[in-house]
């Protein structure tokens, strides 16, 4: 399957009037003779020239009885691309011309009456596919490429686009591959009660298998953050300063901030770029005991939010929080505080965070205003705070390491951009930490294929242990090599092509 079929397709790659240059895109067995009838070149033409290539040309205006210097549209550079060296494989020309959407209209038009057809969103990466160019994983990076907004999304776009992931995938099915050979060939002499193939080292490599399936599987959840956001869930008691600190973030004045508790009734996200990692902060409804059915599906919504938060944020008001501490404990704060004690403050958030899978960070808000207790018990109470939440690892876990302390003044911004570090430098961690020498699953249809491929194979492994019959066995590990071919695009159907390139851009 060389082409989707004969047509020869024409799209603006570039939107007019948004620069100085605009570039047109026709693919197709036509694209020559198109060019030539569009553009009168110095000397010689588009199908006579050599490939890769630029020329230069003139486009006149239709019906123009004389070429003359009041019938010029435009002068273009046109790119020669002959097949198969081409980005679709396909005999192939891009024009150059001035950014006017005029005059781009008009090149489209003429094309389409000499004889061209107007692309489908993805219809020349989708012909890249189909002549062999790429496989379907690196078709749909070429979408990451495009829509990537920061340094962390771009860089697992281009290494899917280079075939890192393909790479990981074809390993994969090679291994599967020859085990499903010497299952097949135990078939054949299934009369002889011949085994070709030990259990032993079939278990092995299922387990190898697997394991690596389960890596990439869980490597979705960053690679989806990094890709759409990295969710943080900024969460907290009313009052606490969230909204506050959404706002100092952002620099703009996005979210209400009312002294009245409660003001915040549901969730606002929005998107910030913090040292090229893009994160999708979730400002959250405050967290209270409340009769009011409103706010009520607003805090349920704030604590949806912390389970599905890659980091969660609980912001502590420091003034109102040594209030009510001084009022009950003793000055040796940190030989006195118990875990009891820190979940009547705020163990509804504690019990929905997920300490093992998610970075939490307490921030301490209005470190500011404890200046004016200089001296006195509520400051020392602040302090004791601070001391016993490092000392004891924030009394949830002990050796928990996922858990930080920042003190900041939302009001103010100061610890703010320390916070925002905090954010960046998790968030880079991770990310070399899971692409070294790997790569990150960030496409939805990619995960859920891998998810379905490693529960066959769990069967494989169930069937091998318990003495399944072979051809059954067979079965699950076909199966298996299906789902995984269908990542590639090895195994595919026209719908699963048709949903996946609709979503790209008009003219790529």
């Amino acid at each position: 399957m060389n082409t989707i079929n004969d047509d020869t397709i024409i799209a603006p790659a570039t939107i007019p009037g948004t620069g100085a240059i605009s570039l047109l895109r026709i693919s197709g067995p036509k694209s020559f003779p198109i060019a030539d009838s569009l553009v009168s070149f110095r000397k010689g033409s588009a199908a006579q020239a050599a490939p890769n290539t630029i020329k230069f040309g003139t486009i006149y205006k239709k019906n123009a009885v004389e070429h003359t210097p009041d019938t010029v549209l435009d002068e273009v550079l046109v790119c020669i691309y002959k097949a198969p060296h081409s980005y679709t494989g396909e005999d192939s020309v891009e024009i150059m011309c001035h950014a006017s959407s005029y005059i781009v209209s008009e090149i489209i038009a003429y094309a389409l009456e000499a004889g061209a057809r107007f692309a489908m969103p993805g219809e020349f990466t989708q012909r890249s596919f189909l002549s062999g160019k790429m496989d379907l994983t690196q078709a749909e990076a070429v979408a990451d490429v495009v829509a990537s907004s920061t340094e962390a999304s771009h860089r697992v776009a281009v290494k899917q686009l280079k075939g890192g992931f393909s790479s990981e995938l074809a390993s994969l099915r090679e291994k599967l591959l020859e085990m499903a050979s010497l299952l097949e060939l135990e078939l054949d002499f299934s009369e002889e009660d011949v085994e070709f193939a030990k259990r032993d080292q079939l278990d092995a490599l299922l387990d190898t298998v697997l394991a690596k399936i389960d890596a990439l599987a869980s490597s979705f959840r960053l690679g989806n953050a990094i890709k759409n956001g990295i969710p943080v869930a900024i969460v907290g008691p009313t009052n606490a300063g969230k909204s506050t600190l959404l706002n100092c973030i952002l620099g703009e004045q996005r979210a209400i901030v009312s002294n009245i508790a409660g003001t915040t009734r549901d969730t606002i996200e929005e998107t910030f770029n913090v040292d090229g990692v893009l994160f999708r902060f979730v400002d959250t409804a405050g967290i209270r005991e409340t009769s009011g059915e409103i706010e009520k599906i607003g805090i349920q919504r704030s604590f949806e939010s912390i389970r599905k938060a890659e980091i969660v944020i609980i912001l502590l008001d420091a003034v109102t929080l040594c209030d009510t501490l001084s009022d009950t404990l003793s000055d040796t704060l940190c030989n006195t505080l118990s875990k009891s004690d820190i979940d009547k403050i705020y163990s509804p958030i504690l019990d929905s965070v997920d300490f093992t899978s998610q970075k939490v960070i307490f921030v301490l808000n209005k470190a500011d205003l404890m200046a004016d207790f200089s001296g006195n018990k509520n400051v020392k109470c602040y302090n004791s705070f601070v001391l016993w939440l490092k000392e004891k690892q924030l009394g949830i876990c002990e050796g928990d390491s996922s858990s930080e302390i920042c003190q900041i003044s939302a009001l103010t911004g100061n610890g703010v951009d320390s916070l925002l570090k905090t954010l960046s430098g998790h968030a880079k961690s991770r990310l070399t930490a899971a692409s070294d020498g790997s790569v990150l699953v960030t496409n939805i249809r990619h995960w859920e294929a891998l998810v379905t491929a490693h529960k066959s194979l769990q069967k494989v492994k169930a069937g091998l242990a318990s003495g399944t019959p072979t051809d059954l066995v067979a079965e699950d590990l076909r199966s298996a090599l299906s789902t995984l071919g269908t990542i590639t695009g090895e195994i595919t159907h026209t719908e699963v092509l048709e949903n996946i390139f609709k979503n790209f851009c008009i003219g790529k």
